[in-house]
């Protein structure tokens, strides 16, 4: 009969993130996830399957868990605050492994080597911006915004916005809190 793993594979999953999204994919080597996670190589390989298993894994639970605060936010402040409140926490959450967002540096990093993991990256932009719109629409229905906007660009615009944002928010030279608080009054004016 087989034995029942002794670890938590969820947990595995987000120390494995955090690893990935400081390091890359390439800046990772198994070697590295199996010190992090505290695995041998066979139990690795049972538990994921394969480095690039686990990556596919990471950015699905950092897409989850984005969409998942965003709702939240929403939820308890209005779907415009929630937006507002993202462009601060992105930057200055102390929890985060970095401020550059885990996917546009994936995808920047393995979309030269066609990399099939870049497609998984760009699909979850695709999922995180969904979750831009759907909140700019509610903004809309809550007379937040104005009617004569188009959500989807919205969206766009907001999550290029925050990209850009959060890539600034890694160096030493640049003011990341003026340019959310110049994010977010643009919200306002919308």
């Amino acid at each position: 009969m087989p034995r029942k793993p002794e670890y938590d594979r969820d947990a595995l999953i987000g120390r494995a993130r955090d690893l990935f999204w400081r390091h890359g994919w390439a800046g990772t080597s198994l070697k590295d996830l199996e010190r992090e996670l505290h695995l041998k190589p066979g139990s690795f390989y049972a538990a994921f399957g394969s480095k690039d298993a686990l990556f596919a894994l990471a950015m699905e639970r950092y897409t989850q868990e984005g969409v998942a605060r965003l709702t939240e936010f929403a939820d308890k402040f209005g779907p415009k605050a929630a937006l507002k409140a993202q462009t601060t926490f992105v930057i200055e959450a102390p929890e985060l492994p970095s401020k550059a967002c885990m996917l546009a540096k994936t995808y920047a990093e393995l979309q030269a080597r066609e990399h099939v993991l870049a497609q998984k990256a760009a699909k979850h932009m695709t999922e995180m911006k969904a979750c831009f719109t759907n909140l700019f629409r509610r903004a809309q229905e809550a007379g937040e915004i104005g009617q004569d906007h188009d959500p989807e660009r919205l969206a766009a615009r907001y999550q290029s916005d925050l990209l850009g944002l959060r890539l600034s928010a890694e160096r030493t030279d640049v003011d990341a809190g003026l340019i959310a608080a110049d994010i977010a009054a643009d919200l306002d004016r919308l």
